[in-house]
């Protein structure tokens, strides 16, 4: 691709988002569903808060080409889409029934509101591609019966027309719904032949709602494109466009296209998004070969990061599109990241200037797409880049060279598996099965109102510490008289397994709101990793070691592992991941080493978040998991040999690394 000086490019690009964080920027979308659910609001209530979010979120927009309908959801885009198409399992009433929103919460959560229906299973939670959301498993049948019975996503897009915007709807697309749906005794993609007349049903109320444009987003793309994938979308892209007059936009976030672009750019969309944060190895393919009679989007604000953008540097890659009929967008849906920096005012305000939430992304586009380049803007992203570049915690030469010189020792223990098994069965004389619990126990209302009073300097720090104190020694009683063999101390001082680390830290921040969506109600506040990693001094030694203090049993010590910090943190873009993970395990690894000086002789160290990291593309998943093992290694392998160290992995299929 030829380059082109942004100071000088004139643009004429369609800009858009692929999607907005839904939960409202002060999260009135989680207060209102706890609401609802609890009985305190009715269902006008919340109807009408959701009308207020979508309001609120397209006026933040308006400086975009397009607003964006349909990626609002009550509480996931994939259970309304189930919904939207009647595939919805006979345990929840008959399929022809009218959707109201108790039986989309009991789907959603096994029960809709207090004193409503009996409880029942929901349907299954788990991970979207490598994001921390989540989404529900749509349960489909061999014979299923697909049908167009819920019109939420032509509503949403009427509630736009009316207020006065001009509407791009967002539909998951067919292939990435089966594909990720499940069903006994098929392939869930034998059914897209069933299935695409009524998404054909979908589009054609779109239009006529007044859509011209439809963006179908296949991120399955990304992680599959094997036959199936690809035969299932051929199969529906002959059928899917209703008419003429309406255009479709094809999406694939999360990752490239690779040597699938010519075979998917064959298929009869009107334009094509790609994810360029994550695709750039198929923009040349792209700026050589896609024709010039149809829309070429470039996701170039990268949707999953907080960091602030190089607008300079984006306009010159935007330009030398400049031939293309060219689209700006997100690289994917904003609701990765928080809603907007107005509320961070504790943070250091050169770190601050160094982020972009989401209100500020869709300035980003604007100015990269801006028919003339905006001197201030351009200026304002050099000075903060430029900051954090001199910033002298992003470099510490200590942490480097510490990480340089790992070596063979650092991740290997004195002795073998065998020999260490033996000497842990002499120290700890546990019984041939020992019973323990995974380590965090509930946080009841009483601690919740400890940890508020302390926060609102109603209680000193002695008093705080003597209610957790008085916590910790409950529940070392407890699981004594239960017989349990390794106790924990019930992690009552973390509010978050990975915040609570965050806070610990040097080189890490944590915002006051700076919320996103991990499903439904519940929302997550990911530290920002943004300087080299230094442990000031022990985090969580104290607390273990009074533990420990209080019985004859070996108590554990509880870290997080480096994987699940790096993972569920938004990540440093200036360093590679691997590096950071290092820096990480270096951290815990000191910690791990002061806590068996203390006399902890079980730790350990968990590593929930290590299969979320696992890349989609199949080729960069080896290097990942080698990466991901070093680091764990070198976190634990500091201790004698008599010291057993554990690890925790959840909330995910594990097939693939074991």
């Amino acid at each position: 691709m030829d380059r082109f000086s942004p100071c000088c490019a004139t643009m004429n690009a369609t800009t858009h988002v692929s999607g907005y964080p839904r939960i409202g920027a002060k999260r009135e979308l989680k207060q209102a569903l706890e609401a609802f659910w609890s009985g305190k609001l009715d269902a006008a209530g919340l109807d009408d808060l959701a009308k207020e979010l979508r309001l609120r979120h397209w006026q933040e927009q308006a400086g975009l080409s397009f607003v964006t309908t349909n990626d609002f959801s009550l509480y996931d885009g994939m259970l309304d889409l189930a919904c939207t198409f009647g595939a919805i399992p006979e345990r929840f009433g008959p399929a022809e029934s009218p959707m109201t929103l108790e039986r989309y919460f009991r789907m959603a959560r096994g029960r809709s509101r207090q004193g409503g229906a009996p409880d029942v299973v929901p349907l299954e939670l788990t991970k979207w591609f490598d994001t921390n959301y989540h989404y529900l498993v749509p349960e489909l049948q061999p014979e299923q019966n697909f049908r167009f019975a819920w019109d939420k996503a032509v509503r949403e897009t009427k509630e736009a027309v009316a207020a006065g915007f001009k509407p791009k709807p967002v539909v998951i697309g067919p292939a990435t719904f089966l594909a990720l749906s499940k069903m006994e005794g098929g392939d869930p993609l034998s059914l897209i032949g069933r299935l695409v007349p009524v998404y054909r049903e979908l589009l054609q109320a779109l239009a006529e709602a007044g859509a011209e444009w439809v963006e179908i987003s296949e991120p399955i793309l990304a992680s599959r494109r094997d036959e199936a994938v690809l035969s299932a979308l051929e199969e529906a892209w002959d059928e899917l466009r209703p008419a003429a007059s309406l255009k479709l936009l094809l999406a694939v976030p999360f990752g490239r296209l690779g040597d699938a672009l010519p075979r998917v750019c064959a298929l009869g969309f009107d334009g094509l998004h790609v994810d360029a944060t994550r695709a750039a190895a198929d923009l040349p393919w792209l700026h050589a070969n896609f024709p010039q009679e149809r829309a070429l989007s470039l996701g170039l604000i990268d949707g999953r990061s907080i960091w602030r953008a190089d607008i300079e540097v984006l306009r010159a890659l935007a330009a030398s599109f400049r031939e293309k009929q060219l689209w700006l967008g997100t690289s994917c849906s904003l609701q990765h990241v928080p809603h907007h920096l107005d509320a961070e005012t504790s943070l250091d305000s050169g770190l601050r200037s160094w982020l972009s939430f989401a209100r500020e992304k869709v300035g980003e586009l604007i100015a990269v797409a801006a028919e003339q380049a905006k001197p201030d803007a351009n200026a304002a992203a050099r000075a903060a880049l430029a900051s954090r570049r001199a910033h002298p915690g992003v470099k510490i030469r200590k942490v480097r060279d510490a990480v340089a010189s790992l070596d063979h020792a650092a991740t290997n223990r004195g002795r073998s598996l065998e020999e260490r098994l033996k000497l842990q069965r002499e120290t700890l004389k546990l019984p041939l099965f020992p019973t323990t619990t995974i380590g965090s126990f509930p946080q009841t209302a009483e601690i919740r109102r400890l940890r508020a009073r302390h926060r609102k300097g109603e209680l000193d720090v002695l008093g705080y510490e003597a209610g957790l104190d008085a916590a910790t020694r409950e529940t070392i009683r407890l699981q004594e008289e239960l017989g349990l063999d390794v106790l924990v101390h019930g992690e009552f001082e973390r509010t978050d397994m990975v915040e609570f680390f965050g806070e610990m830290l040097e080189g890490i921040a944590v915002t006051a709101n700076g919320w996103v969506q991990s499903y439904g109600s519940r929302c997550v506040k990911p530290p920002i990793i943004w300087g080299d990693i230094v442990r000031p001094s022990p985090m969580t030694v104290d607390v273990s070691a009074k533990a420990q203090a209080l019985t004859d049993k070996p108590v554990k010590g509880m870290l997080t592992g480096p994987i699940t910090i790096l993972q569920w943190s938004f990540v440093r873009d200036d360093l590679p991941r691997a590096l950071v993970a290092l820096q990480l395990a270096l951290a815990i690894r000191q910690e791990v080493i002061d806590l068996e000086a203390a006399g902890l002789k079980v730790i350990q160290v968990d590593e929930p978040g290590l299969r979320e990291g696992l890349p989609l593309d199949a080729s960069e998943r080896e290097s990942y998991l080698e990466g991901a093992v070093r680091a764990f290694r070198v976190a634990v392998a500091g201790v004698r040999d008599e010291t057993q160290i554990h690890t925790h992995m959840c909330y995910a299929e594990f097939d693939d690394v074991a």
